[in-house]
């Protein structure tokens, strides 16, 4: 490891980054679950009016917006750790913004298959997301102090994540109408680009010129036993967050029909309840790994509640609307440990590939939703809904309990340093 040169960013600096940071992934997670809020009336607006095809096709567009997410954390954090952090920024900024206007317009498409123009577009928008949290969390775990950065993490963490909630309000306001949906989305993308404006490039990042390490090897990450153990346990701690979001939210309405509901929730509103959740349990779960000194710990406690919530959701909130949308809350609120996930991915490895892992990470987290989504709905085929949505669950609660304890604590870790790649 080759040490870096000691340095203090000014906190002016570090405060409009971490407000600027907050507010891309504000965006970022607006952008990212508009779909599972407004798959059914979109769907139905396109010709899509059976229940068996809402679920299968939105499953398909769901997974293609994750794999874009997943080729496009691999190509937006290569490119962070190679041509700079604020590159990455306006580029997927700009990716996102223009796939979600033309979105809205999915609908008027006459020059091919409405369908297949949404497959495309949402794979492009997902390709533009990839690059905004990981990035994000770089440049604030970067230009803070080792003692108080999981308190800046925590802060883009909790307040990007109400993004969600902002998203169903909007599809509230405009009486469903889900091209205004999509269209404020795009519009809040170039207003953030604004705001990137005054944004300095992180000082650890543009060090690495001076002593030429080498710079974004994402093939660096599998090379050795000790390497890949750490990478792999950081995404595999986390995949259980997009268990909870991509099968027992965005499927909401057709679990709680099964479940025999007569009043049933609808998918922007459980996906709402959850992300209030998932705001406070970042903050909170951000805040326990600070006093407690320990990321692990905090992590640890937190899945644990999730994996206690998701019983809940199962023996009892199919009972009534009120309690379902509670328990999505607390189940939300437990998968709040991803605050401390984005955290920990930053201070895993050195500056050459932090932006590398920082932005992979999350986005291969993400990217499970695929295998997720694909897994429930080919058990489907032999199981019942809910049976089949509860085997899902203990295969990736299990992943994850054994991700975790194979995972590095990282509290307190000084990120001065290169990887050896």
């Amino acid at each position: 490891m080759k040490l870096l040169n000691k340095f203090t960013e000014n906190d002016k600096n570090a405060n409009w980054l971490i407000i600027v940071a907050a507010l891309g992934y504000f965006v970022d997670i607006y952008d990212l679950v508009l779909f599972g809020i407004v798959r059914q009336p979109s769907l139905i607006d396109l010709g899509i009016t059976s229940s068996y095809d809402l679920q299968h096709i939105g499953a398909k567009l769901l997974n293609l917006q994750m794999l874009g997410m997943l080729f496009g954390g691999i190509f937006w954090g290569v490119l962070g750790d190679k041509k700079g952090r604020l590159n990455v920024l306006f580029g997927s900024i700009i990716t996102y913004s223009i796939a979600n206007l033309l979105n809205a317009g999915i609908d008027k498409v006459t020059f091919m298959d409405p369908i297949k123009a949404y497959e495309i577009l949402r794979f492009i928008a997902g390709f533009g997301l990839a690059g905004e949290l990981g990035v994000g969390i770089t440049l604030v775990s970067e230009s803070m102090s080792k003692e108080s950065r999981g308190y800046g993490t925590m802060i883009v963490a909790g307040v990007g994540i109400s993004g969600a909630i902002f998203a169903n309000i909007v599809h509230k306001i405009t009486n469903e109408h889900w091209q205004t949906v999509y269209f404020v989305g795009g519009i809040l993308g170039f207003l953030l680009l604004l705001l990137r404006i005054g944004v300095y490039e992180s000082k650890m990042f543009t060090s690495l010129k001076k002593i030429g390490a080498k710079q974004g090897d994402f093939l660096s990450l599998f090379k050795t036993k000790k390497i890949l153990i750490k990478y792999f346990s950081i995404i595999l701690v986390a995949v259980p967050v997009w268990y909870v979001v991509g099968i027992l939210m965005i499927f909401a309405p057709e679990l709680a029909k099964f479940m025999g509901m007569k009043t049933l929730p609808t998918g922007g509103d459980a996906i709402m309840y959850c992300y209030i959740g998932i705001t406070l349990g970042d903050f909170a779960s951000g805040y326990l790994s600070q006093i407690m000194r320990s990321r692990k710990k905090a992590m640890l406690y937190f899945l644990l509640s999730t994996i206690f919530f998701t019983f809940c959701y199962f023996l009892f909130a199919f009972k009534s609307l009120f309690l379902f949308y509670l328990i999505s809350t607390l189940i939300g609120f437990s998968t709040g440990y991803w605050a401390v996930f984005v955290t920990t991915s930053a201070e895993l490895f050195g500056t050459n590939i932090r932006a590398t892992v920082a932005t992979t990470a999350p986005n291969f987290v993400r990217g499970f939703v695929v295998l997720i989504t694909g897994l429930y709905l080919y058990l489907n085929s032999f199981v019942n809904q809910i049976q089949s949505a509860i085997i899902v669950g203990v295969v990736v609660y299990t992943i994850g309990l054994i991700a975790l304890y194979f995972l590095e604590e990282t509290f307190n870790k000084d990120l001065n340093y290169t990887e050896e790649i």
